[in-house]
């Protein structure tokens, strides 16, 4: 893997309650320096959009970070997003439905949410509050609703993506690996894993440790 290659599987990242029009900004400009991707809160899609490039990929995130909100919302928020101009989306799942065993209507969330837009939709599933037994029904919802992938984290809980949950994720789909990420070597670990995705608030960092 060469500078360029590493840093196009780079989400890097600004999510805090405090984000400001500004702090998006910056961090479009920093993934304009050296070829990252940018997730950014939904408000500022739009803003990101007319300052980015026209090939700079923007996500945002749907339900962040609880996942709490009605499945209609969720899917008017995906509608907004399109239309702002995202091109992906990160939905978290309503996890108090998967942890009380209603693995249907948490399937049927995503499939409405990914079926809302045209845009590809990675599936956070919050592993760090979950038994290995609900990452694997998390997964396999995912799955079954046609998800672009699956992504470990929000980095709003304790604990953030591990070796040993990629590895469990990538049995189902393509894996971002997100939540406490922060140098090339933690990327590194996670693509050795099975992931093909990196969301990180260090992207500029873990980019600047890489050595070829």
């Amino acid at each position: 893997m060469d500078r360029e290659t590493l840093a196009a599987r780079i989400d890097h990242t600004v999510l805090g309650p405090t984000t400001t029009r500004a702090d998006v900004l910056s961090v479009v400009d920093d993934a304009e320096a050296h070829g990252m991707n940018v997730c950014i809160p939904p408000c500022y899609v739009a803003d990101a959009r007319d300052h980015a490039s026209d090939d700079r990929t923007i996500a945002t995130v749907i339900g962040f970070p609880h996942g709490t909100q009605a499945t209609s919302v969720k899917v008017a928020a995906a509608e907004r997003a399109h239309a702002d101009g995202a091109d992906e989306l990160d939905l978290v799942i309503p996890i108090g439905r998967l942890k009380g065993g209603d693995h249907e209507a948490v399937s049927a969330e995503i499939a409405a949410v990914n079926d809302a837009t045209p845009l590809p939709v990675k599936v956070i599933i919050e592993t760090p509050v979950l038994t290995d037994a609900e990452k694997h029904a998390a997964c396999e919802a995912a799955a079954d609703a046609d998800a672009a992938m699956v992504k470990t984290a929000t980095g709003f809980t304790d604990g953030g993506a591990t070796v040993p949950d990629v590895s469990l994720m990538s049995e189902y789909l393509p894996v971002k690996a997100s939540g406490g990420v922060g140098t090339y070597a933690d990327a590194a670990a996670m693509f050795d894993a099975g992931a093909v995705r990196i969301g990180a608030s260090s992207g500029v960092d873990i980019v600047a440790s890489f050595a070829e």
